[in-house]
């Protein structure tokens, strides 16, 4: 398979079922393009997870790490921080566990953001001072994506303002990308008011927070799948399609790698490992849509 993927090849690749793999990039490619969608995760997955040695901030991170919020308030965000990101990693939890510590974590955080009075108008700001980096190479993913009509369905738990403010400044917010993620609600004078519903957090990316979008209805014909994310809770975000033939989820492992491995790959097809790139997910999109 490096032969038509030489990317495969790449130090950080990890795949436990090589064959397997290889028949699902071939049946992908097979199928061809008017069948193929994208479903992915933003933070940690389109954007980078770190860069020299340094955190790079997530879409809440950047909100809650401006100019905006006041020096309590982001000490207050910080703490949830400390206490919650632990549990979400936790290999040794479950998920029915995680759950309700999540939604904790959110609303709490939600409802500080609101207390800040954030406006409208300083979202594009925010985001243009904040460190926000995406994946090496995600130009080019957007730009194939875009070439061949294929959909770009961004799942997020995130905040979606920024994330798609993000995605703008990057000029890749293209017309066959769609966002789902927690959406700011202002008033009728631009300042954030509440965070419009159904939450989502790292542990419901499934069809329960999609009801009534229709997203996956309307691309009934599209089977084929590419998945990509970062956490346990990305690998259901696919659930909502109704008709599913081929699907291979690609997942990047960002954080506490040793200790996580095993649990990725019983989980994805494909593992990327401190790979800070889109360059193997760009090399097998290279290899499925080539005529």
């Amino acid at each position: 398979l490096c032969l038509q993927v030489p990317e495969l090849a790449k130090a950080t690749v990890r795949i436990r079922q090589p064959e397997r793999v290889r028949e699902i990039i071939l049946a992908l490619r097979e199928q061809g393009v008017a069948k193929l969608q994208v479903i992915s995760d933003f933070d940690m997955t389109l954007s980078r997870f770190g860069c020299n040695g340094r955190r790079c901030p997530t879409s809440h991170n950047i909100l809650d790490t401006s100019r905006v919020i006041s020096e309590d308030g982001k000490k207050k965000l910080k703490d949830l921080l400390h206490y919650y990101y632990p549990i979400e990693i936790d290999p040794n939890r479950t998920l029915e566990e995680k759950r309700p510590l999540m939604v904790e974590w959110w609303t709490k955080a939600h409802e500080l953001l609101v207390q800040q009075k954030i406006h409208k108008s300083d979202i594009a700001q925010i985001v243009r001072e904040s460190e926000a980096m995406l994946r090496y190479r995600l130009r080019g993913f957007f730009d194939q994506l875009h070439k061949n009509n294929v959909p770009l369905f961004i799942f997020s738990a995130g905040v979606g303002d920024i994330l798609e403010e993000i995605i703008r400044q990057a000029n890749v917010f293209y017309s066959n990308v769609n966002v789902v993620s927690n959406y700011m609600g202002f008033s009728d004078d631009g300042v954030l008011t509440h965070f419009k519903g159904p939450l989502i957090h790292t542990y419901n990316k499934n069809n329960t927070v999609l009801q009534g979008t229709g997203y996956f209805q309307q691309l009934s014909t599209r089977t084929s799948i590419i998945l990509l994310g970062d956490s346990m809770g990305d690998l259901t975000m696919a659930d909502g399609v109704p008709r599913v033939e081929n699907i291979l989820k690609i997942g990047f492992l960002n954080d506490k790698v040793e200790e996580r491995r095993r649990k990725y790959l019983d989980s994805y097809d494909i593992v990327l490992e401190s790979d800070e790139t889109l360059e193997v997910v760009n090399g097998i999109l290279r290899y499925i849509l080539a005529e």
